[in-house]
């Protein structure tokens, strides 16, 4: 599970940025955003870079 949708949500991001940012259609971000599907690693890096956070803000415990 990631925090992808919290942290935009909290910087006031859209999910429409972001998908430009990374050249990811809008749909697949918004998989991401709603855990429907989770980014590889190297894409969730470059997603913290982007966010500026670091990796381990993006992702949830599992508790």
């Amino acid at each position: 599970m990631n925090r992808i949708k919290e942290v935009l949500e909290e910087k006031g991001i859209k999910q429409v940025w972001l998908s430009k940012k990374l050249n990811k259609s809008f749909s697949m971000v918004n998989d991401y955003c709603n855990n429907r599907r989770q980014p590889s690693l190297e894409l969730l890096f470059d997603i913290a870079k982007l966010l500026d956070v670091e990796v381990k803000d993006l992702i949830k415990d599992k508790k």
